[in-house]
């Protein structure tokens, strides 16, 4: 069985303190930017892997640039939105255009263990440091590639964004309202399911290097993933000819099962089952209405005639004059029923606070920033959201120094020129 790296460790440097978790000692060099390959390295440097932040130092990572920033005393500015992607990392530059810049790039790919890019296809071949030449320097590496159709078929070097993968992963045309046009998921769902398929393939992919020292190449697609999101609208159509359209808030055939409003808002019931219809009709007061004859069994009040003429306006006159904590509370462990919270509530939530959910990290000049946590729970080896993201740069050096054994002389000509 072949070991990860676990010679090299960077805790004296590590944001967060000492390495830690249940990829201690693997080492994961991270060239990418905005959210999906960032989202991904942030959730192997969660877990434990030492990662280290490349980025061009003439072209760092834009997303530096995004809402909301915070700013320190003496006016410099930092995006949160950056650092909740780039917690846990090290951050070095490196100008990949530059042969010297290549050369580094393969003097630290023969100690690590990963990469992740997020590069539209054929662009880390471009630069002559693709995975068909970086595996050439270190067999046992684990190359993850985020891209928006891969690195595979006619759309591979095309770009793309979030928007793309939606539009053509079917996930857009799905929707919205039947009366209206399309709408898109209301956050970047290409992006962040890219993300997690990166990291259970990556996984995957470490695995067998560790048992056989061979490594390989994971290719995530956006559009792909998106794709496998779509539920049951593959087979919907290769079966029975159907073209999925807009639902709104329903689902195609389970009922009751959407949003509902109520004093204060909104809230989500999903009784559907005849279990849960009879306690609801008996937590409603009207036990007698879980016998009638017309709404008795869940074949019936999935039939749209009875469920629109029956089965909605009871849920209407249940919950109009009642708020929608007070329901939530009155369903309790009973039936499913959920508050429509805003992003406010939910921070505020106490199930949120109780699994960590919202963690608080104090960012040296610029003060607290209160940021999503890792909803991966371990208990053995607990994933640790609260470390810092780099400034541009902040660790070249000592990376350089420690990682890849460079003389301080070495270092200082790679600044003068620009490499780094």
């Amino acid at each position: 069985m072949t070991e990860f790296n676990t010679g090299f460790d960077l805790a004296a440097v590590l944001p967060g303190g000492p390495a830690h978790g249940a990829l201690r000692g693997v080492v994961v060099l991270d060239i990418t930017r905005v959210v999906a390959g960032p989202f991904c390295s942030m959730m192997l440097a969660d877990l434990g892997a030492t990662v280290i932040k490349i980025e061009n130092p003439k072209d760092p990572d834009y997303a530096r640039e995004f809402p909301p920033l915070l700013t320190s005393p003496e006016g410099e500015a930092f995006s949160a939105f950056f650092a909740q992607y780039n917690r846990n990392k090290l951050g070095m530059t490196l100008d990949l255009s530059r042969p010297e810049g290549k050369d580094l790039l393969r003097t630290l790919v023969s100690r690590a263990d990963v990469l992740v890019e997020n590069f539209r296809g054929g662009t880390m071949d471009k630069l002559g440091v693709g995975y068909d030449e970086l595996r050439k320097v270190n067999p046992r590496l684990v190359y993850t590639a985020i891209s928006g159709y891969g690195q595979t078929g006619p759309y591979r070097r095309k770009p793309a964004y979030d928007n793309s993968a939606q539009a053509t992963g079917g996930l857009w045309s799905m929707n919205g309202f039947p009366d209206r046009p399309p709408v898109r998921v209301g956050t970047i769902i290409g992006d962040l399911s890219a993300t997690l398929y990166a990291v259970i393939g990556t996984l995957a992919a470490l695995r067998h290097a560790e048992r056989t020292g061979e490594g390989q190449l994971v290719d995530i697609s956006q559009q792909d993933s998106v794709l496998s999101l779509t539920e049951n609208a593959v087979v919907s159509h290769t079966v029975e000819g159907k073209v999925p359209a807009p639902l709104g808030n329903e689902h195609p055939f389970v009922k009751p099962y959407e949003l509902y409003p109520c004093r204060d808002g909104f809230v989500f019931f999903g009784g559907y089952t005849d279990k849960f219809w009879r306690l609801t009709c008996e937590m409603f007061g009207e036990p007698e209405l879980a016998a009638d004859p017309e709404i008795d069994t869940m074949a019936k009040r999935f039939t749209p005639e009875v469920y629109e003429r029956r089965v909605r306006p009871l849920l209407h006159r249940w919950f109009a004059d009642r708020a929608k904590l007070e329901l939530e509370e009155l369903a309790g462990d009973l039936v499913p029923l959920s508050a429509i919270k805003d992003i406010g509530e939910v921070i505020a939530d106490p199930q949120i606070q109780a699994r960590d959910m919202v963690v608080d990290v104090e960012y040296p000049d610029f003060g607290p920033l209160r940021m999503v946590g890792t909803p991966v729970k371990l208990d053995v080896t607990p994933a640790r959201p609260r470390g810092l993201a780099p400034r541009v740069g902040e660790h070249t050096d000592q990376l350089l120094r420690a990682f890849a054994d460079l003389s301080e002389e070495r270092i200082r000509a790679l600044r003068e020129s620009g490499v780094v």
